[in-house]
């Protein structure tokens, strides 16, 4: 993948508001585990219409402030992507300015959709632009990288073939659909489904050219459904109007829908226990029309 050019624009004062879109697996498949720990992967990444909203702006007292409307979790700022992410592309930041960051979340924790990783895209977008750093695309997905396996792609902001540990993104351009997608009432730990002894980690790699959607699945379902039996409750529910799937290493499961009717059809029927939406996918990210 080249990742040239920039993703700077002419400074402003701000604030910035900018989309954090969703992202789903379409399939997922665990190829073998590296010496570090990391596990070697095959992804599809298809972008969505759907996400969380960040309003950025600059502070004259060099403080980073993160502020999540509504507050979901006690959740350490230290551990906040966003958070992170100011603080990496702040050491690229000579001035004295600092940085106030709002997000309005849409996206649920630990639901699989890459929403901490795409909140801490963005932020590396919105305030490479606001402080005026003029850092590229790649310049800036390698600062993503330390944070997080799933950031480079909302930054590239372009569904992928993903490989490597997902980082190593190639654009592919996706039939247009329309998904359900459907967050059963828990959330997943991404660590212990990684670490489950029951994980398959062994599937054969696939050429792009090969990919059809046939036999592709998720090598992590079956372990999630092991130790989240709501995840399998949900997806027997679906099955009954559509092929549901999981997405990443998160509690939610998607479907595809030929029209956005009969999504909104099939979500209107969904247990009051559950909550879903309706989105699109795109090939081009929300992140960089805006």
């Amino acid at each position: 993948m080249a990742l040239r050019g920039t993703v700077s624009a002419a400074p402003i004062a701000g604030p910035l508001i900018l989309p954090a879109p969703a992202k789903l697996n379409l399939f997922l498949h665990i190829l073998g585990r590296r010496p570090d720990g990391y596990h070697r992967l095959q992804t599809l990444f298809q972008l969505l219409d759907y996400g969380d909203e960040l309003e950025l702006s600059t502070t004259p007292d060099g403080e980073i402030a993160v502020v999540v409307e509504p507050l979901l979790r006690d959740v350490p700022m230290t551990a906040n992507l966003a958070y992170r992410a100011a603080l990496a592309l702040r050491e690229h930041r000579p001035g004295p300015e600092g940085a106030r960051i709002l997000i309005r979340k849409r996206l649920p924790l630990g639901g699989g959709l890459g929403g901490g990783s795409s909140d801490a895209a963005t932020v590396l977008v919105g305030l490479n632009r606001l402080w005026e750093l003029n850092l590229g695309v790649e310049e800036l997905c390698g600062l993503g990288l330390r944070l997080g396996a799933d950031v480079p792609v909302f930054i590239l902001g372009r569904s992928a073939w993903g490989e490597g540990i997902g980082e190593q993104l190639t654009p592919l351009d996706l039939p247009p659909a329309w998904y359900l997608v459907l967050k059963p009432d828990c959330d997943v730990a991404t660590a212990a489904v990684f670490a489950h002894p029951q994980l398959t980690r062994h599937t054969r790699a696939m050429k792009i050219r090969a990919f059809s959607g046939e036999g592709a699945a998720n090598d992590c379902q079956s372990v999630v459904e092991t130790m989240y039996p709501q995840v399998r409750e949900a997806r027997l529910w679906l099955a009954r109007y559509a092929q549901p799937r999981l997405t990443g290493t998160g509690a939610c499961l998607f479907a595809r829908f030929g029209n956005r009717e009969s999504a909104r059809a099939t979500l209107a029927e969904i247990p009051a226990v559950w909550s879903g939406f309706i989105a699109q996918g795109v090939n081009i990210s929300p992140l960089r029309q805006t």
